[in-house]
């Protein structure tokens, strides 16, 4: 059943629209053009037909929703449906254009792309062409910036990016400090963080900064003030987050093919440079019977979003030929949940508890586990991967179609569809108000929550308001304490259990996941350090933070003038 605002979400952004801009598909033709085009690899006719009732039957039922350019796009002429993407930065002018081209053809067709710009000479170094200045990278990062603002994703959306810099850069502090002065908002930043940086700042010693174009240390500063100044500006902005490089690289099961440098824009998906991944996410929260999982559903169910996904692969009208070959030749696919603080709510387990932790282990482990089997299935049937036995899958399997299969991405949208909890985050709140489309705001109501209010029979009108103007169920004098506990939101959680509950998900996923430390306002920046120190220990591959109301706009806003 679709909430009014997943409708209203789809007939701006999803359903097709004929030249005048009237609506011609409803939501359940959006699903079975979909579906559709998943099934349209098989070749017997019957088979074809039993795969697209399957797959409009997962979609329909809000059970699995893939990423929003296949929802937008599958069964259409534009056809590009990847979420995310890598492209590579040279230290050229032909590169540094050729990836702002590829950048708005990738973000016309609905991707995101991310970037590394830290092979970019630093400010102030010599061309020695021109026998000029360079202007180091965060110069050019502003010019994809701008070029962003200008190319909406296929007239529904702007583009999403990432920027991300080596800490050892000499450019690394004006990196750090853009979003300060109102640069980059089209991208998220974030600092590539390697276990020799922490060494440096746990034994408090000075850090090297390496041009490079030659090799050459510019400058030196101390470790610890730098994590100090990476804090204290995400405290400030929200931006940066780090990327744990070294952990990521550690767990690439391509080594043979190279290192991975780059994510998408929310962290979720390393990939190697001209590279794209395809995502879905699974709603857990449809899975709990009676406070038990269902397991055997839930497998069921992994199944058929694991051959989605590899169809997917086949049917994909990549933007660029250099990526459909290494998409083609790797066949990543990312496969996640969302629902997962709605489904501990119906497991009545609280989100900040030790229990949490373990069922997010559990889940996690099931759902690579069981996509793995499926991937190593149809490696039997399609053939393997190409790179298949240049990775270190091969031995530990005898076939597998996908070099990765599990990635846990944010879900926005797709978890408003869906009508659940975004990705692994806890609630933001029981209420809330999202900011989509630019400027438009939506206000939610968990469902979970208002169904537990109707079995109880208590006054729904009376204690939404009183949960508003309060922004918290804590301390709601009406409501008991059971639920208190299971409805805890993020800001009532302390940030060691967000980030414990990323690391238990981390554990047992391929790719990476997207979590969001929400702050409180009044958090501190020693907080932030804390939770950066925390995220690596605990063998994250990345990290971000929020503190509430740090940006004049910000996507999640407390209801607290809103009435029911």
């Amino acid at each position: 059943m679709l909430s009014d605002n997943a409708l209203e979400i789809l007939k701006r952004r999803y359903l097709l629209k004929n030249d005048k801009g009237e609506l011609i598909e409803t939501p359940m033709h959006l699903f079975r053009r979909v579906a559709h085009a998943a099934a349209s690899v098989e070749k017997n006719q019957k088979l074809r037909w039993q795969k697209e009732h399957e797959f409009f039957s997962l979609m329909s039922r809000l059970e699995f929703l893939p990423n929003s350019p296949t929802l937008m796009n599958a069964g259409t002429k534009i056809g590009q449906l990847s979420a995310c993407f890598v492209l590579p930065i040279e230290d050229s002018i032909d590169s540094i254009f050729s990836a702002l081209k590829d950048m708005a053809k990738i973000h016309q067709s609905g991707g995101g792309t991310g970037f590394n710009f830290s092979k970019i000479r630093p400010k102030g170094d010599i061309v020695h062409s021109t026998k000029g200045v360079a202007s180091g990278p965060v110069s050019f990062i502003r010019i994809f910036d701008n070029a962003t603002d200008v190319i909406k994703q296929g007239g529904k959306r702007r583009g999403a990016n990432m920027a991300i810099l080596d800490v050892s850069h000499p450019d690394i502090i004006e990196f750090v400090i853009a979003k300060k002065y109102g640069l980059l908002q089209n991208f998220n930043l974030s600092v590539a963080v390697t276990d020799e940086f922490f060494r440096k700042v746990e034994k408090n010693e000075e850090w090297h900064l390496v041009n490079p174009r030659n090799g050459k240390v510019a400058k030196t500063i101390n470790a610890r003030q730098l994590l100090d100044l990476i804090a204290d500006l995400a405290w400030q902005t929200g931006d940066p987050g780090m990327l744990f490089i070294d952990e990521i690289n550690r767990k690439n099961v391509l080594k043979q093919i190279g290192r991975i440098e780059a994510t998408n824009p929310c962290g979720e998906q390393p990939l190697f440079n001209y590279e794209s991944c395809n995502l879905g996410s699974i709603n857990v929260s449809k899975f709990v019977d009676k406070a038990q999982i269902d397991w055997k559903r839930l497998k069921t169910t992994i199944d058929s979003a694991v051959e989605f996904l590899d169809n997917i692969i086949s049917i994909n009208n990549y933007p660029l030929p250099e990526i459909k070959q290494l998409t083609l030749a790797n066949r990543k696919i990312g496969l996640g949940v969302m629902g997962f603080a709605d489904m501990l709510i119906k497991l009545k387990i609280p989100y900040n508890s030790a229990k949490a932790v373990e069922v997010a282990e559990e889940l996690m482990r099931f759902l690579t586990k069981t996509a793995r089997e499926k991937s190593s299935e149809l490696g039997i049937v399609r053939g393997d991967f190409p790179n298949f036995r240049k990775s270190e899958l091969h031995g530990k399997y005898k076939h597998m179609r996908n070099a990765t299969v599990t990635t846990i991405a944010p879900t926005g949208t797709i978890s408003m569809i869906a009508g659940c909890s975004s990705g692994i985050e806890p609630l933001f709140a029981v209420a809330y108000v999202k900011q989509i489309f630019s400027k438009e705001k939506f206000v939610e109501i968990n469902s979970v929550f208002k169904e537990m209010l109707e079995q109880r029979k208590l006054n729904k009108k009376l204690l939404l308001n009183e949960i508003l103007k309060k922004g918290t169920v804590k301390g709601v004098h009406d409501l008991p304490g059971d639920m208190q506990n299971l409805f805890v939101s993020a800001h009532d959680i302390a940030p060691e259990w967000h980030v414990r509950i990323q690391a238990a998900f981390q554990k047992y996923t391929d790719n990476a996941v997207s979590k969001t430390v929400n702050l409180l306002h009044y958090a501190t920046k020693n907080d932030v350090k804390k939770i950066f120190l925390l995220a690596h220990s605990l063998k994250c591959k990345g990290i971000t933070i929020y503190r509430d109301k740090s940006r004049k706009e910000q996507v999640l806003e407390r209801c607290v003038e809103c009435r029911i």
